[in-house]
């Protein structure tokens, strides 16, 4: 690769990388990741239901974020609130709400 197209590609992807470092694009990593390693890396489902805004539509805010805190016992959904604050859970589940962002 020519030094150009290097830096074309490294300018291109610097927002990309820079969000990744923020809170929020901690936040989105860890949903790609860790509950996509359940809910499917797109969200479609897999063990764990699907978490796209239409599988979602009669469920509230609150009450999903509750979920991500919590966990559901008897499944295989964990508690996250050791690992997410409050705030961090309500901003996944508006997230999930309105489609998570890529």
């Amino acid at each position: 690769m020519s030094r150009f197209a290097a830096a074309v590609f490294a300018l291109l992807c610097l927002p990309v990388f820079a969000q990744a470092g923020t809170p929020r694009g901690k936040l989105v990593g860890l949903v790609r990741q860790d509950c996509g390693s359940c809910h499917g890396l797109t969200l479609k489902g897999g063990l764990g239901p699907a978490l796209l805004p239409t599988a979602l539509a009669g469920k509230s805010v609150e009450g999903l974020a509750a979920i991500i805190l919590d966990g559901v016992p008897g499944t295989p959904m964990p508690p996250w609130r050791g690992e997410l604050s409050p705030e961090d859970a309500l901003w996944i589940a508006q997230k999930l709400k309105e489609g998570f962002p890529q």
